[in-house]
């Protein structure tokens, strides 16, 4: 297995993340269509990372509607997730494109949000879904009381704006009740399960 961390800048580099991010896309309607069968996973919701040079495609939006359309899934299942460094490199193209997306029924999430150059004043006009609370921020939250209160403004201002707030890399029992005492409803990481295959994540559906 190969890290993301060692393939994602070469393949932005090279122009390769086009390609990539393209078969990701058609990969992802696939499943969900694939998981429309089972009740056990048929409202399931699948995210998708969208790299900074893939987003910025003048197509972007006409490709994603083709392969949603063709796919023949619910398009509210699909979520698009998006970086700051999105974001903030063009403001106004970003919330044309989002808006775009979003008339065709896809959700937003804002990945790893406090980590980069984060805005207000731009937060409060993008289409978003959801804010994930990078795993910097829950790492230490039950012994640094400035990532403690970084990761409580963060769950007050999403929840005030109406979106749903994720936290990642939650590993601890502690992690997660400080998370959910303070409103944090959605969490991710390796207390609930390290990454697996297709095969065995759809075992531990069955539960």
């Amino acid at each position: 297995l190969v890290s993301p961390v060692q393939f994602i800048g070469l393949a932005e580099e090279s122009g390769l993340i086009l390609p990539i991010g393209a078969w990701v896309l058609e990969t992802a309607c696939a499943q969900l269509k694939e998981w429309e069968k089972s009740p056990a996973s048929r409202d399931l919701k699948l995210a998708v990372n969208v790299s900074a040079r893939q987003f910025r495609q003048d197509d972007f939006v006409t490709m994603t509607k083709t392969i949603v359309e063709q796919s023949g899934i619910d398009p509210s299942r699909l979520k698009l997730e998006l970086t700051e460094s999105i974001v903030i490199n063009n403001v106004a193209d970003t919330i044309e494109k989002m808006h775009r997306l979003r008339s065709l029924g896809l959700t937003f999430s804002m990945d790893d949000f406090g980590t980069g150059y984060s805005s207000l004043a731009y937060l409060k006009r993008l289409p978003l879904d959801q804010l994930k609370i990078d795993q910097s921020f829950v790492r230490d939250i039950s012994a640094d009381p400035n990532d403690a209160a970084i990761v409580q403004t963060i769950i007050t201002m999403g929840n005030t704006l109406g979106m749903n707030v994720i936290a990642e890399g939650v590993e601890t029992q502690v992690q997660l009740d400080f998370l959910r005492l303070h409103g944090c409803k959605t969490y991710q990481g390796y207390l609930f399960s390290r990454p697996v295959p297709l095969a065995e994540f759809e075992r531990l559906l069955q539960g």
